[in-house]
């Protein structure tokens, strides 16, 4: 075995050990978050508004972050990001006390660093060169995120007994378990990635003679505009994304309006959280065993069943649940797949510039879907969300139609 292929190994073995971590923050935000949005504004159409923040929050940190790891590192970057979603935590505890629905936006906002950081490590595992492998090793790390993710939402339970112990407000000791979580993956990803995988990938390029690019949001631009398979990319996993957000996001608040408790709904946000993560090995070996460009159709695929399950049994608590876990996967196949394709479609000194402006997007998506997705929720009730799901769903597929890969 080479240098480089020890050093990609133990890269990914920190990745995925941080992830496992890093993720125990996730359904918080956007099940608990919602809760709290709706408690604090008073208003179902703003019950939206936390996974709004929160992906919008993903989106502004994102190119930053990414910046920042091309200049500095991986290690600083990811570092940094957790360092704003324990402040984020934090405030949403501040905001839920002192009942300041602003505020509350504020917290969510800087939480979103925490899932710009988590996205960003999936493209970590593609810095160092591994020909072949690109599904399996972002598959790897992301499906690490597996046990805190679907561990966290079951902890709302113990969360809130423990916040009341402490005398926190209603609905924020959740929150308690995100600020530990991010503290033990940043120390995770400071000590274990060594040597810094981006860090290492600019040294093989300029060993090579190959000069550092000065990265901007214009060059990565340029660069989507003449690489068609790249854009193709970009769009999927941004859409599938907004699919998933606007859907997942108003679960919490249609089952509690249904008469179910916080462990229910906890329990629920859990499967669909494993179908996320728990299958994308899978989903990477399968995108680069078949194809990147299948498995995104794929995932386009379950999401229509998603959507049947949702909107016809809206009313039904099981058939809710199932079409979550199947939503979980639709976006576990689209995001792995549209990640391995971006990665290997790109030129080194291109990636982190692009894959940085797509982590962007892909929240932005997601901010629009779940600013949207309140407001169709109030009008059309929950059938009608997931029928308007359909949308983003379509435009894949026709783009998938005119667009040729190579893989």
């Amino acid at each position: 075995m080479s240098n480089i292929e020890q050093i990609q190994r133990r890269t990914i073995r920190v990745l995925a050990l941080g992830q496992v971590l890093g993720g125990f923050g996730l359904g918080s935000v956007l099940s608990i978050g919602s809760l709290l949005a709706r408690d604090l504004s008073g208003s179902e159409a703003w019950a939206g508004s936390a996974a709004t923040f929160s992906t919008l929050g993903a989106a502004i940190w994102a190119i930053p972050l990414s910046r920042l790891a091309y200049a500095r590192g991986r290690r600083i970057s990811l570092g940094t990001g957790a360092a704003l979603a324990i402040t984020g935590a934090l405030t949403v505890i501040e905001a839920a006390h002192l009942r300041v629905f602003p505020l509350l936006l504020l917290g969510i906002f800087l939480l979103g660093a925490g899932s710009a950081t988590s996205l960003q490590a999936r493209f970590a595992a593609t810095d160092i060169p591994s020909a072949g492998k690109t599904g399996r090793s972002i598959g790897l790390v992301v499906w690490a995120t597996t046990v805190g993710a679907v561990t966290g939402p079951n902890l709302f339970g113990p969360g809130e007994q423990l916040g009341h112990l402490l005398g926190l407000p209603e609905k924020t000791g959740p929150f308690l378990f995100t600020v530990a979580a991010q503290i033990a993956s940043t120390l995770i990803f400071w000590f274990g990635l060594k040597p810094d995988p981006l860090k290492y990938a600019q040294q093989l390029q300029k060993d090579a003679g190959k000069a550092k690019h000065k990265i901007s949001i214009k060059s990565a631009i340029a660069t989507l505009k003449v690489n068609p398979v790249a854009r193709f990319a970009v769009i999927s996993v941004a859409l599938s994304h907004m699919v998933m957000v606007s859907v997942m996001s108003m679960t919490p608040v249609h089952m509690q309006d249904m008469g179910y408790d916080v462990v229910v709904v906890g329990f629920t946000i859990s499967l669909h959280i494993a179908g996320m993560y728990a299958a994308s090995p899978v989903m990477g070996f399968l995108a680069d065993k078949l194809g990147k460009k299948p498995m995104i159709l794929f995932g386009q695929s379950i999401y229509l069943f998603a959507i049947a399950f949702s909107s016809f049994g809206q009313n039904d608590r099981w058939m809710v649940t199932i079409g979550l876990a199947l939503l979980g996967l639709g976006w576990s196949a689209s995001t792995v797949a549209g990640s391995a394709l971006l990665a290997s479609s790109l030129p080194p000194e291109e990636k982190t510039n692009v894959q940085g402006l797509s982590d962007s997007l892909m929240n932005l998506s997601g901010a629009t879907g779940g600013a949207l997705a309140g407001t169709i929720l109030s009008l059309v009730a929950f059938g009608g969300l997931n029928l308007f799901a359909l949308l983003p769903t379509t435009a894949i597929v026709l783009m998938a139609l005119i667009t040729r890969t190579k893989n």
